[in-house]
């Protein structure tokens, strides 16, 4: 079964990744997409599955913000953090987490291969390594990332999980090659 022309290797990537236009405002690295990640993935034959963007399906694009850009960066996340650490969003987020799973578990169910999942590092979210709270970029991981994390634990489910700054994208392609290159 699927035995065509797909390379039947994947890889799942922040919402942010493909779509700048989803952010918050004043956080846009890129006009569109983050287009060196995008022709790695299209030169190695990856298909890229788009995640979720939490915050824009909770908060909308404004994240409920009308003062756009004033604040810092890390001030800013830190308000989303708050926001969108209520019980209700909670319930969404894991709602947002196990159409991921589904996700995941079809295309291994089928023999495909999820090289990994990319997040975006300080985002209060999809952080990996870092995330955004008490007004600073701090280690940890966002909120989505860490529900997906324990749902995969609780699925048994190891994907390497990175997350990437597109404002470091040289070391962001270098990261992400680690992991998708065959060894």
């Amino acid at each position: 079964m699927f035995d065509d022309a797909r390379s039947k290797n994947l890889i799942f990537v922040a919402h942010c990744i493909l779509n700048q236009n989803s952010i918050s405002d004043g956080t846009a690295v890129f006009p569109g997409s983050i287009n060196e990640l995008l022709q790695l993935f299209m030169d190695m034959k990856i298909g890229i599955v788009q995640m979720p963007c939490p915050e824009f399906l909770c908060l909308g694009l404004d994240r409920g913000n009308t003062e756009g850009s004033k604040a810092p960066v890390v001030e800013e996340n830190t308000r989303i953090r708050e926001s969108m650490n209520k019980h209700a969003i909670q319930d969404k987020i894991n709602q947002l987490v196990n159409n991921l799973i589904f996700q995941i578990l079809e295309y291994r169910k089928h023999g495909f291969q999820i090289l990994g999942i990319i997040g975006v590092n300080r985002s209060p979210s999809c952080g990996v390594e870092t995330t955004s709270d008490n007004n600073r970029e701090i280690k940890g991981s966002g909120l989505f990332i860490e529900a997906l994390r324990r749902e995969l634990q609780k699925q048994h489910i190891s994907i390497e999980i990175m997350g990437i700054k597109a404002s470091e994208i040289d070391i962001a392609l270098s990261s992400v090659k680690s992991i998708i290159e065959p060894k």
